[in-house]
Formats: structure tokens, sequence, C-alpha cells
């Protein structure tokens, strides 16, 4: 299947039952959801699908459903975070033995590494498969920021076609262009500064609120390539509180407790990882609820 990097991406959250197990009719359900907005791939085992806390058995279960369900009608991609080299090239070996259509890689975790460390580790991953992939950048979250000059070694890898642009500077996007054209596609990867980075040439959006309204995430999207920027403006302004919820530390318990109030997940996550209590709870649940209540009608 070819690969646009064009588009939503929904970095989907991973759905549990009561008894910490896969939910997988909830996960279908996501599915259904994101596919009937409109979205033109999916992300599975991100940090919104608790990657570092699901095992390998339940991440092969998680992306062969997908793709069973997917019936080919979008690309679904993997992501990988691992700390060493070694292990990120196993990790590849099952996503291609599971019949992935791309993947999502990060720098090595734990391990800040250094300008040539870094390429060295996406080159020698790049070069171990023909998949295609994109690349992660955050070092926001992560440390390690992949530079031009670093992007600029990594054109000799004709599978590194895009970068998830998550470095929170959307003058990276115009950085990126300037330099390299459109050799990498790029797809913003922060949800609150999505319209600004589509605005200024990002080809896509990996989202993460997309879990609970994705009619609203592709509507904006549309909107904006289409040059209406006033109509996807109304619906951003809206949808910024929400948003919000995307660029905290409890982003998976925040997104998860909204997409419980729309039908599409639960709440339940994974230790250390707690359901939000008390003033917390009733302050994220208000922001949530005033955002289901002024929902802005986009059908026509």
């Amino acid at each position: 299947m070819f690969l646009s990097w064009k588009g939503v991406f929904p970095a989907l959250t991973t759905p549990f039952t009561a008894n910490n197990e896969l939910d997988l009719p909830l996960f279908e359900r996501n599915l259904e959801a994101q596919l009937t907005a409109g979205v033109e791939g999916i992300v599975l085992g991100g940090t919104l699908g608790e990657a570092s806390t699901i095992t390998l058995a339940e991440k092969e279960t998680l992306v062969k459903h997908a793709i069973e369900k997917i019936d080919g009608k979008v690309p679904v991609v993997i992501n990988i975070a691992e700390g060493s080299t070694m292990e990120a090239l196993k990790q590849v070996l099952f996503a291609e033995s599971w019949g992935v259509q791309g993947l999502m890689l990060l720098p090595p975790m734990r391990y800040k590494t250094d300008h040539r460390e870094t390429v060295m580790y996406f080159k020698t991953i790049a070069e171990a498969t023909d998949l295609p992939i994109m690349i992660y950048n955050n070092p926001v979250d992560y440390k390690t920021e992949v530079t031009l000059d670093m992007f600029d070694e990594l054109q000799a890898c004709k599978n590194i076609m895009a970068v998830k642009e998550s470095t929170r500077d959307v003058t990276n996007v115009t950085r990126m262009i300037n330099r390299f054209g459109g050799r990498y596609k790029i797809l913003c990867g922060v949800d609150t500064l999505a319209m600004e980075e589509l605005c200024l040439g990002a080809d896509g959006w990996v989202a993460g609120l997309v879990c609970a309204f994705p009619a609203e995430t592709i509507a904006i999207y549309r909107l904006v390539k289409a040059g209406q920027l006033e109509e996807a403006a109304k619906i951003y302004r809206w949808f910024m509180p929400l948003l919000e919820l995307d660029i905290h530390p409890k982003l998976v318990q925040y997104i998860k407790m909204a997409g419980t109030q729309v039908g599409l997940c639960s709440e339940y996550v994974r230790p250390p990882r707690l359901i939000p209590e008390g003033e917390e709870r009733e302050r994220i649940l208000r922001v949530i609820k005033e955002g289901i209540a002024g929902r802005p009608d986009i059908t026509g």
C-alpha cells in the first residue's frame, strides 16, 4: 500500500477493560469512527497508545486487529521507541511480520545521543527495512533533537520520507521546507500548533484529540487545505481548550477521559498512570463537557 504521509493520522489510544485487558470492541469502535471521519492512516503504539506498558503480544494483537478491520482502506503505522539499536531492529522485524505499512521512529530512549549516534541509529534501522519511515522529532519530551543537519545526512535513506514535527517551534516547518523543499513530508505532532503548521505548509497532522473528536479534526485539516481559513479558525478556536489536553504529561489520561465522554474510549489506564481524581478530575471534566456542549455544527 502506498503511504503518502498526508492528512490526519490519529495516534490511537489503547483501550483497557476494568480487568486490565485489551478492550478490542472499544478499540474497533474508535477505529470505525476514525475511518468514517476520513483519516488517511493510523498510528499505533505511541505515547497515547501506552506503548511502554503494553506487552509485545498485546501490540501484535492490536496491529493485526487493526489491519483486519481496516481492510486496506488506510495504512497502519507502528511506533518504535527503544533504548537500543538491537531492540529497535527486532521491533522492525516484528512490525514487518505483522503486516504494517509504515514506521514512526523515535531516537533512542533513555540515552541522549549526539549527532553521529543519532544519524547512525536512524540509518541502521532504515537500511534494515523497506518500510517507509517517519522520524518523530520531539526534543521537548524525549530530549534528543533531530536537527536540520541530521536530516541532511538522512536524505541518503530513501525510505525516510517524513517527520512528525513536535519541536513546538512552528518556524521549523519553514526551515525544513526552505532547506529540503518537498523531500520530507511534514506532519504536525502537537495538537495546539496544528492549524499554524498546516498554514505554513505542513502536509498532515498526527493528532491526539482526534481520538475523541475525529470529525472536527478532519474538518480543520480539510478547510485549511482548501484555503477556507476563517471557517477552519472558528472550529480551531472552539477546539483549543480541548487540544491543550494534548500538551500535558497526563495527556493519556486526559484524552482517554475525553474519549470516554463521547463513547469512543474508556478511562482505564495502566500503572504507574492513574485515573485522575478530586479537583483535577473535576477541572478536566469541566473542560471536556464545556467543549462537548459548544461543539460546532460542521455538517454544512
